[in-house]
């Protein structure tokens, strides 16, 4: 057997009637479409459910998989202690999923699992579903920080491992839309919260699954969503799958988006591999890019490389241009994949006797050191997008109104220590944004008189 179906569902608390007290009625349709999943799973009578939460326990680094015998909880902390839920975990398929992540070196297991109550993320799914059937075990699954596509080979994994024991399964994934849909909403209107739920509801009414790798990532971001990575795990649970999506309902009226759909398995189709068609795609267009770059994108991307395939260290090439072999300069090597940072390093002032040879340490560096980040694998090789800045000498200013987000870069400084950040980078549009998060990374309290710099750069992609 296999997973059978998979379902988007929301989880506002005020669905519940012991929590909203009549308010629920006002998301008539969403109920209505929760009702008809409930329905929907209890008739296919599963062995587990596999939820995913964005509230369960999440890392930046890591898929957690909760563990132990059984998960309770309670809608306490929304004043109703008296619904509680008591739900007994597939122990035998939570190991299966960490032994083959364990395996395929993949960052999930169910190690150090520290939030033992169920989040309401889960229950709420549950909530409805025990109306019509409580004969399931579940298995329940956090997010993570890594990038989109990960989300989905989460999922894959899940996906063998239900295939390996022989599971009947449903994959449910929990997640709200954006949280910005109205100006009077909780959370306020942001135009990307109602371009980002029109944009996925019509995703899930096609089943293009390949598109949810694709969406901009800054306005993912600022859309609010806290569901998107769930319905990638959902996803890949259904890799190779042929579906058919029904969407049930679509609504925002409290201001948060709240979307339900079923996706139901045909039966397999090779075609949808939408992980490896995106990472195929990708790998091409980094070659392209590649053939086009420059000599110091061209020199980081070799440092690179070498470092990581063979452990060694290039010598900055003589016939470079004059200018790498005889100026001196900071220089940040940055490291993307799949629209993901994945490191950076850099100097403010030069280290080295030449720029070739502070981008070949800095490149190593970003692709080794950076404490933020394990070290880039030899597989990750293909997928990485590379950028090189020259900075140039920083200057003290005098106020926040000497900086330009666009032009200038920031160093702020405060009893020593130093924040930096390089200019025109997605998702900062304010000068003042720029230096919260100078400050942020040197770890400088808001409040705390600071030193300002700025700085400009040649940015080489």
């Amino acid at each position: 057997m296999s997973i059978i179906a998979g379902f988007v569902v929301p989880h506002p608390p005020v669905i519940i009637p012991e929590i909203g007290h009549g308010d629920e009625n006002a998301i008539e349709e969403t109920i209505k479409g929760y009702d008809t999943i409930a329905k929907a799973i209890a008739e296919i009578k599963p062995d587990t459910i596999i939820i995913s939460s964005p509230h369960a326990e999440a890392y930046s680094d890591y898929f957690q998989i909760s563990d132990g015998e059984v998960g309770i909880g309670s809608f306490a902390q929304f004043r109703a202690p008296q619904v509680s839920f008591r739900a007994f975990y597939d122990k035998e398929l939570v190991a299966k999923i960490s032994d083959l992540a364990n395996r395929a070196h993949f960052p999930a297991g169910s190690e150090g699992t520290q939030k033992h109550d169920l989040d309401h993320g889960t229950m709420i799914p549950l909530y409805f579903i025990n109306r019509y059937y409580p004969s399931y075990k579940i298995v329940r699954l956090g997010l993570s920080g890594l990038p989109l596509v990960e989300h989905y080979h989460f999922g894959m994994l899940v996906k063998e491992a239900v295939e390996a024991l022989g599971r009947r399964a449903v994959f449910v994934a929990s997640g709200d839309l954006s949280h910005c849909q109205k100006a009077d909403g909780p959370y306020g209107l942001h135009p990307e919260g109602p371009k980002y739920d029109e944009w996925i509801m019509k995703v899930f009414k096609s089943g293009n699954f390949g598109s949810l790798f694709t969406y901009d990532p800054n306005a993912l971001e600022k859309a609010e969503e806290c569901g998107h990575r769930s319905f990638c795990i959902m996803a890949g649970a259904l890799d190779r799958q042929s579906i058919t999506p029904t969407v049930f309902s679509h609504e925002a009226t409290y201001g948060v988006g709240y979307g339900v759909a079923e996706f139901k398995v045909d039966g397999p189709d090779p075609s949808r591999a939408f992980a490896d068609l995106y990472l195929a795609k990708k790998a091409i267009d980094i070659r392209l890019k590649e053939a086009q770059s420059d000599d110091y994108v061209s020199l980081a991307r070799k440092a690179i490389e070498e470092y990581v395939l063979r452990n060694s260290i290039i010598p900055a090439n003589p016939i470079l241009p004059e200018e790498m072999l005889r100026k001196r300069a900071g220089v940040f090597v940055s490291i993307h994949e799949n629209g993901e940072l994945r490191g950076c390093i850099g100097t403010t002032s030069a280290s080295c006797k030449n720029i070739a040879e502070e981008i070949i340490h800095n490149a190593i560096e970003a692709a080794s050191q950076d404490p933020r980040f394990p070290a880039i694998e030899g597989k990750e090789l293909p997928y990485l997008e590379i950028s090189v800045d020259v900075l140039s000498p920083y200057e003290t200013i005098a106020s926040h109104e000497d900086l330009d987000i666009k032009k200038y870069g920031v160093i702020v400084e405060s009893r020593g220590r130093r924040g930096l950040l390089l200019p025109n980078l997605d998702g900062v549009d304010t000068v003042e944004q720029q230096i919260a998060i100078a400050e942020r990374k040197a770890g400088i309290a808001p409040e705390e008189k600071v030193t300002l710099y700025r700085f400009e750069v040649v940015r080489h992609e």
